[in-house]
């Protein structure tokens, strides 16, 4: 699929028609070097200030009851037990010793590995948590997503992309994260009395799309944009961001319909999300119920993920669902449960409620286990945590121990970015400016935000 030297040029279209292109700028050719990683894999442990850190890429958030029981045993018997939901929806181990090799055996023999070892870094397919079971999706996405997964791990070409890499396939459920940016989305769209998929490059399903392909063709155009982006995408370019800043999209498209016959999308717009259904009791699609409650800070312990997966047999389907809020659901649960197994998940220390000021921060690893943190952001969100629940409050804040924001894929309503032990200048996100937003102070302590939540009770945040 590979063009040949002749490539077509920018081509306006009409009607909302792709039309053909003439001869144009030429194909740059396409590198056969793997992109490097510093991201941790399954089969690539990473050393941090803690020890080594070993992520588990989750097909969907989903993992067994059975394979969860082999992370929490691995994280016991050869690292500091502490495993951590990340925002993409995946598991990672950290503080791992020097027997990395007999950790990676069980998680293999457990099914968590990939198809192919050199795949493991791209399977980067994000989907709803509630994929298949929620009430407001248009159809389930997981057939096509395992489809695309099996394909990324495979196909050998696709192992030259990066780690960072990632694709999100939403199925227009009321549960879905729409703020994480990925190089391709694909979204479910109805018309003409059958199912399409729009899609964008760059973006968040939020966004104007580029086009639309029916739901058949989702699969061909995912493999069309990848193999378009290795084509053109020079080594040291990582990101679909990367590439659109050299190459105009016009052009890009107009290569890409080549390729793929794309139509154009009028009239987008994705509906709305539904805030906290991640957490507590929810309906599903058919009579039953998912139950969804958050690990404090996105982190838990072996006896935390082995209580759950127990629960998952008992009172489930045997699975659990990990989501890009860190948190977790139990899906398929008889509506006669619901209350016993939310119960439960705070026995064992989750959080069930959006009312608790801890089950709405986000912090980073922080200075206890990387050494580019300027502040120990988990202990500092804790002591936040309970400040605001002296006053009575739940509000979103994102605490990031140095600017690479690894905590949060999108920009939180409110940032603490920090500066120095114990210290943070605080932001709040503003669609005009880059980064973090609009800085609203500087250097402040915990306490001290205390008393500028004080002086400032008209804030977005309390908005």
């Amino acid at each position: 699929m590979t063009p040949g030297k002749a490539g077509i040029m920018a081509t306006p279209r009409r009607r909302g028609v792709f039309l053909p292109a003439g001869p144009a700028l030429n194909e740059r050719p396409s590198s056969s070097v793997v992109r490097p990683s510093g991201c941790p894999g399954l089969l690539r442990v990473v050393q941090a200030l803690d020890g080594g850190i070993c992520r588990i890429k989750l097909d969907g958030g989903s993992i067994l009851a059975d394979q969860a029981d082999a992370v929490a045993t691995v994280a016991e018997r050869f690292a500091d037990g502490v495993i951590e939901a990340t925002n993409r929806a995946n598991l990672q181990i950290r503080g791992i010793g020097p027997q990395q090799d007999a950790l990676i055996a069980p998680l293999l023999a457990a099914g968590l590995g990939p198809r192919n070892p050199a795949g493991d870094d791209v399977r980067n397919l994000m989907l709803s948590p509630s994929a298949g079971i929620d009430r407001q999706m248009l159809f389930d996405t997981r057939p096509l997503a395992e489809q695309i997964l099996v394909t990324l791990q495979t196909h050998e070409r696709f192992h030259e992309l990066s780690a960072k890499f990632a694709v999100q396939l939403d199925g227009g459920e009321a549960l879905a994260m729409l703020e994480h940016h990925h190089d391709l989305w694909l979204s479910a769209l109805a018309g003409d009395g059958k199912p399409w998929l729009a899609f964008g490059l760059a973006g968040v399903p939020l966004d104007k799309p580029a086009g639309r392909v029916p739901l058949a063709q989702g699969h061909a155009l995912v493999v069309a944009v990848l193999e378009l982006f290795l084509d053109l995408a020079r080594p040291d370019q990582n990101r679909m961001r990367h590439l659109l800043a050299d190459i105009p999209a016009d052009e890009l498209l107009a290569r890409l319909a080549r390729r793929v016959p794309l139509q154009p999308c009028p009239d987008w717009q994705r509906g709305a999300s539904i805030d906290g259904l991640h957490i507590g009791v929810h309906p599903q699609y058919d009579d039953r119920v998912y139950v969804g409650a958050v690990a404090p800070l996105g982190r838990l312990d072996a006896a935390m993920l082995r209580g759950v997966a127990q629960l998952a047999r008992e009172k489930g389907d045997g699975s659990l669902r990990f989501t890009p809020w860190q948190s977790l659901l139990l899906p398929n649960v008889r509506r006669e449960y619901a209350d016993e197994v939310l119960a439960r998940l705070e026995q064992l220390g989750f959080l069930a409620s959006s009312d608790q000021p801890l089950a709405q921060l986000i912090a980073c690893t922080g200075s206890s286990g990387c050494a580019k943190a300027l502040a120990d952001t988990k202990a500092d969100a804790r002591r936040l945590a309970e400040r605001l629940q002296g006053r009575g409050q739940a509000l979103e804040f994102h605490l990031s121990g140095c600017p690479r924001s690894c905590a949060a894929a999108h920009i939180a309503p409110a940032t603490l970015l920090a500066v120095a032990p114990g210290r943070y200048d605080l932001y709040f996100r503003d669609a005009t400016l880059p980064g973090f937003g609009a800085l609203q102070a500087h250097n402040l302590t915990i306490e001290a935000l205390d008393h500028w939540l004080d002086a400032h009770p008209r804030s977005p945040l309390d908005a």
